[in-house]
């Protein structure tokens, strides 16, 4: 069976994404969790290239890696330096891994007119440099920067490069698209012409300029590469570099190379949200195999095959990489989505298949009006609950009003004028109609708080909830200000979060909807957690 190593850069190339910046403990933090994964080479920076990764390497002597190997990244020495001098090769050396990548140039035009030097003095400082680390010990891969672009212009030299990268003592040799822009056969091409000059095992570095990354990096191992270097969610540089999210669970479920345990491969979903968090990026929902859209279904046809049979639109059993199927409900939706959505939650429905059809007709004309379900399930849920003919709701509204005014009292600074919004709610608890006033910082804040001091006399607990996300979306914008407006409110109890929608012309009647339908979700959820714990 071939055996596939996988070296993950994210914490060199997938931190030159913009936006991206590790800290010395966030990079710890990934290489622990790497590991976990079962990542073979893990590579930690440029030693000596900035106080950050030198700091780095020193305090990873001590991470427990288990059977993941830490790499130093560095280049060939400087073309008029000697080895044993090279700042940069002695940076290296003294990163204390035992093994080591250096890059080189493999395209000619880079060797003149970049690196400013001759094509035999090149081939020189590559031979030389890994020679050098060579004698030290250690364990030296050769990253051939730019070589595809290389191959296409000067063929002869670019293979020139890798032999003498191999017959220098690289125990890898890895075929960099440095600049992305190479198509799957050129990169297979490219790779059967080495492979016919050299025996060194090869490598494969995809940067994702024209969206092949991933598979350049699949053809590459089926054409005889046994090292893909990559990092986690494609971070890097302009547009990326190829996705181990993606590549592991293709060579792996696809290929079925090996290259993790099945184990492993279900913490794929966990260590590439754990990165994004760490990175400070919100998650792309709609990354293959990690997206939390990747197993997400919202076409009524999809739906109804799921039910009938969960791989009809399925191409991998999402659990394989810890993810999961979700399906969402929105105008698009038959009666199928209805019904697992229902089953999703623990609802038993208990309606036939004509009072199905009004849930499902209910929905497409409230989303017409500018609700949207698929991001507030919450919502979606109490209105499967309101269609049961059983259903009793902890409080009703009777009615609300909103005063906003400016003036009404002078403030501390007398240069700034003030704003006063009070809201006042009735609404119905049992037999009991509670008549309640507040104020607050905005009219929607008012309303809250209007709204809880009327609750929290018969549900004291509700004091827990609260509002930690609120979004607006004008939804037809050629009205200007009487447009339709849709409002989405995220909720917690510290605990557990949900998110409600409501959607009006009114921006306070919208938010009311919302508000609304947040506390009478977690009232009846609780109602239920009381209910089984007698």
């Amino acid at each position: 069976m071939v055996q596939v190593q996988l070296y993950d850069t994210t914490l060199r190339d997938g931190s030159q994404r913009e936006g991206i910046s590790f800290s010395v403990e966030d990079k710890l933090k990934i290489a622990r969790k790497l590991a976990e994964l079962g990542i073979h080479f893990i590579e930690g920076g440029w030693h000596g290239a900035n106080p950050k990764d030198t700091e780095f390497f020193i305090k990873a002597q001590n991470l427990n890696l288990t059977n993941s190997v830490l790499v130093a990244f560095g280049s060939t020495k400087h073309p008029e330096s000697k080895v044993e001098e090279d700042a940069n090769l002695q940076a290296l050396v003294n990163a204390n891994t035992r093994v080591v990548t250096i890059v080189g140039k493999s395209w000619d035009l880079h060797v003149t007119q970049v690196l400013e030097t001759t094509l035999a003095n090149n081939l020189e400082m590559i031979a030389e440099s890994i020679g050098y680390l060579k004698a030290k010990g250690l364990t030296v891969f050769f990253d051939a920067e730019h070589f595809f672009d290389g191959y296409k212009g000067n063929a002869e030299y670019a293979l020139e490069v890798v032999k003498t990268a191999a017959k220098a003592g690289a125990d890898c040799v890895v075929l960099c698209d440095t600049n992305g822009g190479s198509l799957p056969h050129q990169v297979a091409s490219a790779i059967e012409a080495v492979r016919q000059k050299v025996t060194v095992p090869l490598g494969i570095h995809a940067h994702n300029d024209a969206e092949l990354a991933v598979a350049n990096s699949l053809i590459a191992v089926q054409t005889g590469v046994t090292q893909v270097q990559g990092t986690i969610n494609g971070y890097g540089e302009r547009c990326g570099n190829a996705n181990l999210c993606s590549i592991i669970p293709n060579l792996k479920l696809k290929l079925g190379i090996n290259c993790l345990s099945d184990e492993q491969l279900t913490r794929l979903n966990e260590v590439s949200h754990y990165v994004a968090e760490i990175a400070n990026l919100i998650p792309d929902n709609h990354l293959p195999y990690v997206g939390m859209s990747a197993f997400t279904h919202k076409a009524g046809l999809h739906v109804s095959g799921l039910l009938k049979w969960e791989e009809s639109y399925h191409h991998v059993n999402p659990e394989l990489v810890g993810n999961h199927p979700k399906v969402v409900v929105s105008e698009l939706s038959g009666k199928g989505n209805i019904l697992y959505k229902a089953k999703e939650r623990g609802l038993t429905l208990s309606v036939d298949k004509k009072q199905i059809q009004q849930i499902l007709e209910q929905v497409k004309l409230l989303e017409s009006k500018g609700f949207q379900y698929e991001g507030a399930e919450a919502s979606f849920e109490l209105l499967l609950r309101r269609a049961q003919s059983n259903y009793q709701p902890p409080f009703e509204l009777i009615d609300f009003m909103v005063v906003v005014e400016r003036h009404r009292r002078p403030s501390r600074d007398q240069s700034q004028e003030e704003l006063l919004a009070e809201a006042t709610v009735k609404v119905k608890v049992a037999d009991q109609v509670m008549h309640t006033a507040a104020e607050g910082n905005g009219p929607v804040n008012a309303l809250d708080q209007a709204l809880r001091k009327a609750l929290l006399l018969s549900y004291p607990n509700l004091a827990a909830v609260k509002l930690i996300d609120y979004k607006v979306r004008i939804l037809e914008e050629s009205l200007g200000t009487a447009s339709q407006v849709r409002v989405l409110i995220e909720s917690t109890d510290g605990q557990e979060q949900w998110r409600t929608v409501g959607s009006s012309t009114n921006i306070i009647d919208a938010s009311w909807l919302a508000l609304a339908d947040s506390l009478e979700y977690w009232l009846l959820k609780q109602a239920e957690k009381e209910r089984k714990a007698y």
